[in-house]
């Protein structure tokens, strides 16, 4: 979520809300590290190898907020390669490496390692390339670590782990780590770009509270110290920063929904004290459900199933179990972002955070820079949800109202290969970008598709943004990599410039990118269209009417009229 900042005024004020309801921060730099290379590029220690599954084994001692465990990294060797990155933030203190090939009488064997920073470097010994390119087999890193975990100040703008009560007292504990890394809390390939195709969690916790987790619950052991252990699994592919637990004085309910690949399981899992509110608030789940199976496909993670989890912070996207602390209210925290009354129809949460599981979660960057794949289209889907439950009139309003977010600071793409993201107008202005594409399309169906395509091309995968650029000029026909550049890689909004000369307009773009062309649909003396460029062009109508002239308020640019 994005950074706070000072409120000095009611626009100010306005602005927080927004940003409040972003995902995690990572605060523009002006210059970069070598640390923040060493985390955000995809180098010669990270691209000879890829993460099939992580296994991870994790106690948390409640008391003194300190966890120890194990990860166990089940990958495969794409070529050539004998040191092999793996990120662990500090405080935490990495313990031993262990190295192994399943399914053979081999000894595990230790490797040796060196440290910088939050980055270890793992040498393996010579044989390993002998025995790498053994399909039959799979090879097994077992990293043991300890420590305590970077406490989350701000959850959750500022990550790490949280701890808090709840209203009774009792423990109620998580994770909020996307931006700073999963590597917060676990050690792993720490890069957006290589998800493991699924993973496991062990989480040991005291036996007096229920830990949840993503995907499906596989069981419970009771120890005999007074703790007991919760296994979850998630059989699709996963963002590391998703893969997250909550453990607290849980109970829960669920439902079956009639979904576009059959029966889903829809769970909910809350604080025991807010289990018959939540009956009743959450039926805003299956209603999310419906509107983006409409606009986007069919869930994407059926096999792992649907949750709700109450959380101590806001709200995450978290693959399959999505953090939730709206409070049970309407719009955001009981506020409507777009001003428009129609952000109060429903609540904020369940409908943004779910809306990533189609664009963060299934559709995944590479790189974190291209973050408004994930947030521009999840801004977008709380369009959609308005357009299909309200009509397209209410979906335009809210749309539109959203623009009041808008900061234009800087870039929303970011800085690549340094793990930084862009403005925090990846939000608003990303959408009514897509709202601005969707007009000119001028056919809701063929978006439609263009949203479900995207969903089925790029099923489970990570991606660029120039393959979603390309991918969305290939399917309207329509050239908008001008549209992309003015809005995703400038802060200028594109002004047109108008005269009227009696029955003559004049028209032109002005601080725009070159070659910019975005076609507008206008009112003078009758509705049409017209694709205006830097160059002036100019149109004489000689039907009766008034010499007013507007553009559809749902494209994203300014007007000035000059003599």
């Amino acid at each position: 979520m994005k950074q706070l900042f000072k409120i000095c005024s009611t626009v100010a004020f306005c602005l927080l809300l927004f940003t409040m309801a972003q995902s995690q921060p990572l605060k523009p730099l002006k210059s970069f590290t070598h640390a923040d290379t060493l985390r955000g590029t995809y180098g010669p220690t990270r691209d000879w190898w890829e993460v099939l599954k992580y296994d991870l084994y994790v106690k948390f001692n409640l008391e003194d907020s300190s966890i120890n465990g194990y990860n166990v990294i089940q990958f495969k060797a794409l070529k050539k390669g004998t040191v092999m990155q793996i990120d662990l933030q500090e405080p935490l203190i990495l313990d031993s490496f262990r190295f192994a090939i399943a399914n053979l009488e081999y000894a595990p064997v230790a490797l040796n390692f060196t440290k910088d920073g939050d980055a270890y470097f793992i040498n393996f010994p010579k044989f390993f390339n002998y025995l790498k390119n053994d399909t039959k087999n799979t090879l097994l890193l077992t990293i043991y670590y300890h420590g305590k975990p970077r406490i989350a100040i701000r959850p959750p703008w500022d990550g790490g782990l949280i701890m808090k009560k709840d209203k009774n007292n009792n423990p109620f504990v998580s994770i909020a780590c996307q931006g700073l890394g999963a590597s917060v809390w676990y050690p792993c390939k720490d890069h957006q770009s290589d998800e493991p195709d699924s993973a496991e969690m062990h989480i040991t916790i005291p036996d007096t509270l229920t830990c949840v987790g993503n995907g499906r619950f596989r069981g419970k052991i009771n120890n005999s110290d007074g703790t007991a252990t919760y296994h979850w699994a998630v059989v699709n592919p996963i963002n590391n920063y998703n893969l997250i637990p909550y453990i607290g004085k849980y109970t829960n309910f669920n439902e079956l929904y009639d979904g576009e690949n059959g029966k889903l399981d829809m769970d909910y899992w809350v604080l025991d004290y807010n289990l018959e509110k939540a009956k009743e608030h959450f039926k805003d789940a299956p209603r999310m459900m419906k509107a983006f199976e409409y606009w986007f496909g069919p869930y994407p993670f059926y096999t792992d199933g649907y949750k709700l989890v109450d959380a101590p912070h806001l709200g995450m996207e978290h693959q399959s179990a999505t953090a939730y602390g709206n409070k049970y209210l309407k719009g955001y925290l009981g506020k409507d972002q777009s001003g428009s009354g129609w952000g109060l129809q429903w609540d904020f949460i369940i409908i943004h955070e779910s809306g990533h599981e189609w664009f963060a979660n299934n559709i995944t960057t590479k790189d974190i820079a291209d973050m408004w794949v994930h947030e521009g289209f999840t801004n977008y889907s709380e369009t959609l949800f308005t357009d299909y439950w309200y009509g397209k009139a209410a979906g335009d309003a809210y749309c539109i109202g959203t623009r009041k977010g808008i900061r234009n600071d800087i870039p929303i793409i970011g800085t690549y290969q340094v793990n930084q993201e862009g403005s925090g107008d990846m939000y608003p202005k990303s959408g009514n970008m897509l709202h601005s594409i969707r007009q000119v399309i001028n056919d809701d169906e063929k978006f439609r598709q263009i949203l479900r395509g995207l969903n089925k091309q790029f099923y489970h995968q990570t991606v660029t943004t120039e393959q979603i650029e390309d991918y969305i000029n290939k399917q309207s026909k329509i050239n908008f990599s001008t549209v992309f550049d003015q809005y995703l890689r400038t802060i200028q909004i594109p002004i047109l410039e108008y005269k009227i000369d009696g029955k003559t307009l004049s028209y032109r773009y002005i601080n725009c990118v070159k070659g910019f062309d975005l076609p507008l649909k206008i009112t003078f003396k009758k509705e049409q269209w017209i694709k205006p460029t830097e160059q002036w062009k100019t149109i004489n109508l000689s039907v009766e009417g008034d010499n007013n002239f507007s553009v559809d308020p749902n494209f994203y640019i300014k007007t000035k009229k000059v003599e």
